[in-house]
């Protein structure tokens, strides 16, 4: 009886070759817009698209909410590799009716939980971000909006499934008036892959195996069909506890499985974690030890009906009766201690049957890790795959033969694939500040960007923006009725365009010419500039039949220029690689009319300067009245909108709006995006004609692109993992890797 008792909990390699296939199925159907209603494991996205590289930094706050207790804890990050995060935590016991009663009590237990932490160290005014992990089931739409899917692990709460608990958290925080705002929410999985590395190899993949299980894993965006990225890769939350809750696990149920899944709180749900799973493995050798006593198998000189009685035998003592060094005593002790008088023969048994019932459970894990290897290599079409697999929970800490069997079966299960299990370490509290962390990198950007803008806009404070925020004095977006005739100008790169643009009721004609700007042009002196640009003007009215027409002309100079009317902008610097000289501080317009005077080219009459922002706004205004917004990305970068004329310190008047020109180039001249840059965004600054200025330009623009892309292969060369480890003295030459080489490789 003890042996087919243990058989049935045996699972042969081809049964698990069988599994990992279904299991790669049901991931693709997840993943499958279409498909993923038919899907047991929900694939979801977490909106973590990067992995750590250790210069991350802060005071963040975590709550964890763990199976009977809330965690919270303050991890500072130094910025050294996340090596020596300096970590304070405490834990909060919660009642089981927090776990089973209202929603709105749960959390406003964390959140007086938080309450109580935050005043043994911070004082009042201090801003915290937070990062919650949140172990269950949920459908993520943004690393800041979670719905909850549903409850597990004992968790029952009214009035969340369905609701966003981001929302709800910071709403009971709110109520106890904290300086915290919630940025992430990411489950223990997630967590764990954030903290497990070696070296300077990231960790892609992550599984817990605690009171539940779960993996995740960074796979290619675009086959993540739920989101609208495309690019790059986007970290997924598998939910494989709920493989198996159609039929697929059928073949290797036993009634032991059976009976657990009954009395659970969740019958028929998360199948697979009842196998595998802490809270779930010490009930499945009750059952065995209750059917094999009814047979007469073991304790036949004992009394064993207190086994009857549900979670009498915990997972953590059917490790340490599995103990290869003192678990024959464990056995004996842990027997005794519920009333039984084992014999040796008994112990025996009762540790064969521990010992299968793990080992099943590393056995299992071990396909469900081969399946996201093999789909991971597929995907990135390699033949071989090397990576780290970060691993956490109960049973992987406290029985190193489970991570043995999860390794070896693994390997043999997926040969194309190299792994290194890596335990992390504390991946639910380190690992949650670390996603905060990342989820703060834009958000710190944004904020600061917002500050110098605020800067910018204000009289007094102008002067000190790295985002000049002019003025340009267009107080009003098209609204479709325009008509006429009218001159373009368009400089703002190495190309020079004329443009007639006939506006009729119903229909815009244009026809143009692009000229050239000769290096020597460009770089030499501004008399020289604008004389070449009045005689690409009067060869383009020559054959356009326009010399005897006096057109009103606009002329967009997408350089940054103090506006002091519609016409008239005195040019602040050059950028794009111009620098004729004799222009900066100086009118363009009065520069244009002065060339077109030097060259008897009366036929000109100058009415509005803009620049190449504020002309996408107003062009794609014409066709939608709502657009009030500009953006230019391309040989630089800019961007403008219609500002509250009250929040414009600048220029006197506060009725209306007027278009700003943010002039975003320079953003972080100043030196408040440091924190961002690397070497190679460094070496290409230092190359340029204007080392130290337009820094986020040249983070952004296709100027500098291929240029930062070139450092990078000259530095992947030198590592000697490029090109066979071979030189490439070509790579040293400037500009050879052009931006439009980027777009044509991807």
């Amino acid at each position: 009886q003890v042996q087919k008792a243990l058989r049935a909990l045996t699972i042969p390699l081809e049964t698990l070759q069988v599994l990992k296939g279904h299991m790669i199925q049901d991931m693709r159907k997840g993943l499958s817009r279409q498909m993923r209603a038919h899907a047991t494991m929900q694939m979801l996205p977490t909106f973590i698209c990067s992995l750590p590289d250790g210069t991350e930094k802060g005071d963040m706050l975590v709550v964890e909410l763990c199976q009977n207790y809330v965690r919270t804890l303050c991890v500072t990050l130094l910025g050294d590799g996340n090596q020596r995060p300096q970590v304070m935590y405490k834990i909060f016991d919660m009642p089981v009716n927090i776990m089973q009663g209202k929603g709105e009590a749960l959390f406003s237990f964390i959140a007086k939980c938080l309450r109580q932490f935050l005043a043994g160290f911070s004082s009042p005014q201090h801003r915290f971000p937070l990062g919650f992990v949140f172990p269950f089931s949920c459908k993520q739409t943004q690393l800041d909006k979670v719905e909850l899917t549903s409850w597990s692990k004992g968790f029952k709460c009214t009035g969340v499934e369905g609701k966003d608990v981001v929302q709800l958290l910071q709403s009971a925080i709110n109520k106890e008036e904290l300086y915290v705002d919630v940025v992430a929410l990411m489950n223990d999985t997630v967590g764990t892959m954030m903290t497990s590395s070696a070296e300077d190899k990231a960790c892609e993949v992550a599984i817990i195996v605690d009171a539940g299980t779960n993996s995740c894993f960074m796979a290619e965006a675009q086959q993540v069909e739920m989101v609208e990225e495309t690019s790059g890769r986007m970290c997924v939350n598998t939910e494989w506890g709920c493989f198996g809750d159609d039929t697929t696990l059928s073949g290797i149920l036993t009634t032991y499985d059976q009976h657990v899944d009954k009395e659970s709180s969740n019958p028929g749900k998360k199948r697979f974690e009842k196998l595998v799973g802490s809270l779930y493995l010490g009930e499945i050798v009750r059952h065995v030890l209750v059917a094999l006593a009814a047979e007469k198998a073991v304790f036949t000189g004992s009394n064993a009906g207190i086994l009857r009685n549900k979670d009498v035998l915990k997972t953590h003592q059917v490790l340490e009766i599995i103990n290869q060094e003192d678990g024959m005593a464990k056995t004996r002790s842990t027997l005794e201690t519920l009333g039984l008088r084992p014999s040796e023969r008994d112990c025996c048994r009762v540790q064969q049957v521990c010992r299968v019932v793990v080992s099943r459970a590393a056995a299992l894990c071990a396909a469900g890790l081969a399946a996201i290897l093999t789909h991971m290599c597929q995907s990135r079409e390699l033949e071989q795959l090397s990576v780290n697999v970060g691993v956490d929970g109960e049973l992987y800490r406290d029985h190193t033969r489970f991570g043995e069997i999860l390794q070896s079966v693994a390997g043999l299960l997926a040969p194309e694939c190299t792994i290194t299990l890596l335990p992390s370490v504390d991946g639910t509290g380190r690992g949650a500040a670390i996603v905060t962390a990342l989820a703060l990198r834009l958000a710190r950007v944004q904020a600061l960007m917002r500050q110098e803008m605020d800067l910018g806009l204000g009289k007094e404070t102008n002067a000190r923006s790295s985002v000049r925020m002019l003025p340009t004095y267009v107080c009003a977006t098209p609204d479709g009725t325009e008509q006429g005739e009218f001159l373009a100008l368009d400089l703002g790169g190495t190309n020079f365009r004329v443009l007639v643009v006939r506006v009729a009721e119903n229909s815009i004609h244009m026809a143009s010419e692009i000229y050239v700007i000769p290096t020597s042009i460009i770089q030499g002196t501004g008399v020289a500039l604008f004389n070449h640009i009045i005689e690409c003007i009067m060869d383009f009215q020559l054959k356009q039949d326009l010399m005897e027409q006096i057109l009103p002309l606009g002329f967009t100079f997408s350089f940054p220029c103090q506006q002091l009317g519609l016409d008239k902008a005195v040019l602040l610097s050059w950028t794009k690689g111009f620098s004729a000289s004799g222009c900066v501080g100086q009118d363009v317009v009065q520069l244009l009319r002065d060339a077109a005077l030097r060259k008897e080219h009366y036929a000109l009459k100058v009415v509005a300067v803009v620049n190449d922002t504020v002309g996408t706004m107003m062009s794609c205004g014409y066709d939608d009245p709502k657009c009030e917004i500009g953006l230019i990305v391309g040989t630089g970068t800019n961007a403008c909108y219609m500002e509250e004329m009250q929040n414009v310190g600048t220029v006197e008047g506060n009725e209306g709006r007027m278009c700003i020109n943010m002039e975003w180039g320079a953003f972080g001249d100043n030196g408040c995006l440091d924190h961002i840059f690397t070497n190679f965004d460094r070496m290409v600054d230092e190359k340029t004609i204007n080392p130290g200025k337009q820094r986020f330009e040249k983070l952004i623009s296709g100027m500098y692109l291929g240029e930062i892309v070139r450092y990078i292969l000259l530095s992947m060369v030198e590592k000697r993992v490029l090109f066979r480890g071979k030189p490439c003295p070509k790579l040293q030459t400037k500009d050879i890797f052009q931006t439009k080489f980027l777009s044509t490789i991807e």
